[in-house]
This record gives C-alpha cells, structure tokens and sequence, in this order.
C-alpha cells in the first residue's frame, strides 16, 4: 500500500479487522503491546520507521484517538503541550503556534476568550477538536485519525469533517472510520479491511460504486459488519 502525499486515505471494514491496528503500526504505537511482532516494513519519506528514533516518529506521525484525551490542563496548556517537548520556551512563539492550530482546527473562534479555562469544561466535540490542535502544533507530515467522530453528534462531526477537508491540503491524513458515509464524503481513496486482511484499495467513488471485490460490495451495502 501507497499513501498519497496531501490526500485523506479512508480505511473501512467491520470491527476487529485490524483498521485501528494498522494505524498503530504507522506510528509504532503497537511496540508499547507485549509479545508484539511484525513483517515487512513501513516506509516514511523512503525511510524505514523502525530504525528511526521513536520520538521523531511522534513528531512526523499524529494522531488522534476515538474518544477525546485533554490533558487536565488549560486549552492554552493541552496545545502548547507538544511545542514545550520539543524545546520552545519563548512565550511569544508558544501563543502564535498555539492560536495557528486551534484556527486549523477550526476552534480558534470558540476558544479565543476561553484559553485558560480548563480543558475539561469543552463539549466532547471542543474537545476532539482541541485534541487535533495538539496534533497539529507540533506540525506534522502525517495525520492518523482513529474513529475520531465516533463519539460525536452531527454538527460536531461536521466540524471535524470540514476541518479534515482543509488539513488535508498540508497533510496526509489517514482516517479509520466505521461510517462508510463519512468515507464517501471526505476519503480520496479508501481501502476496505476484512480479518487482517486488506481486501481492496481504490478511489473512494469507484470502491462504492463499483468495487472489484464482492465482500467490499456486500460490506457496502450492509449485508455484514
């Protein structure tokens, strides 16, 4: 499988078919699991992520979980949190890196007289969203999102789908997501699991209009999953 740079890759299939697997694998998230193993390798930039300090992988590979994870820290603290690791003290710097992600997450507008308040008062879909600030402040090259709309109403869904449409013309975003809808609306390509096994892989429009493989089909149209 090729990831396209500036592209959203959707990965859909019914649970337990190694979708959230294969985004922990992107960031090696999966070495923290005990008796884990792997074939094969992942390429970032034609660089072997396994033999790149897992630090750097963090910083080049984001991502954003099912359910929002604020620390319990200010709005101002949650996103300056990753630019302090990497060694930026200067208050100055902090607010404009700050202030640049929440309006890439199209959360500045709500949050802008709000920046000291805990991060714990945010709706759930303030929160993701302020989750995915985080994320982008330390800039990096690839986004994994993993069901982040699982949790979500409608209108925040929107939000984070409008704010997916737009990061996508600096990254590459790579979204796990049960909802085929959500994949027709916001996927480039999307690339259907099935059991650990990568079924098909092809442009959004044409895996949901005419898939190559019949599981794909009958996954479509909701004879399973």
């Amino acid at each position: 499988m090729q990831v396209k740079k500036n592209e959203i890759l959707c990965a859909i299939g019914p649970s337990n078919s190694g979708k959230t697997s294969f985004l922990r694998v992107l960031n090696r998230l999966n070495d923290l699991t005990p008796n884990f193993r792997m074939s094969g390798n992942v390429l970032l930039d034609e660089q072997d992520i396994a033999t790149l300090d897992i630090e750097n992988i963090r910083k080049r590979i984001g991502m954003v979980f099912a359910m929002p994870s604020p620390l319990p820290l200010s709005v101002f603290d949650n996103v300056a949190y990753g630019v302090r690791m990497t060694g930026i003290k200067n208050k100055r710097q902090l607010s404009e890196a700050v202030e640049a992600a929440l309006k890439q997450a199209y959360l500045w507008q709500e949050m802008k007289d709000r920046l000291h308040e805990s991060a714990f008062k945010l709706s759930g879909g303030q929160q993701q969203r302020l989750c995915i600030a985080r994320t982008l402040a330390v800039q990096p090259e690839v986004i994994l999102f993993d069901e982040p709309c699982s949790g979500l109403d409608p209108i925040s869904t929107a939000k984070v789908e409008e704010a997916m449409l737009k990061l996508k013309e600096t990254y590459t975003i790579i979204l796990v997501t049960n909802n085929v809808k959500q994949a027709a609306r916001v996927g480039d390509r999307t690339a259907f699991f099935l059991t650990g096994e990568l079924v098909e892989l092809d442009q959004t429009e044409k895996l949901f209009t005419a898939p190559s493989d019949h599981r794909t089909d009958d996954y479509i149209r909701g004879r399973f999953g």
